[in-house]
């Protein structure tokens, strides 16, 4: 079974960045279309970022210009570079990727003074 596990996330100042990493068991990564989610306290998951197996990339209007998704296959790993952190970024963020049947742990990122 596919397990992704996250990690990266952290306390950082508003205006600070973090750069999350997620490894892929398996070894057909490159075929998967990979995203990011995040869930805020009492309130439901929602999509951050998505790259699809060329390449292309998407992000939620919330994140454009400061975030930035990219994949390394041959290490079975999706980046999410985030910059310009902003107290509302604070949630917990997943890698969820084609073909999963559940979802990580997850990691904790909170931006904070």
């Amino acid at each position: 079974q596919v397990q992704p596990v996250e990690s990266g996330g952290g306390l950082v100042q508003p205006g600070g960045s973090l750069r999350l990493s997620c490894v892929v068991s398996g070894s057909d990564f490159r075929l998967r279309f990979m995203a990011w989610y995040r869930q805020a306290p009492e309130k439901q998951r929602e999509f951050v970022a998505h790259i699809a197996t060329g390449g292309v990339t998407n992000y939620a209007d919330s994140v454009k210009g400061r975030f930035t998704i990219s994949r390394d296959n041959d290490k079975n790993t999706v980046i999410l570079q985030m910059n310009n952190l902003r107290p509302e970024d604070t949630a917990v963020y997943y890698c969820y990727g084609s073909g999963f049947a559940s979802w990580g742990q997850g990691t904790q990122v909170t931006v904070s003074s």
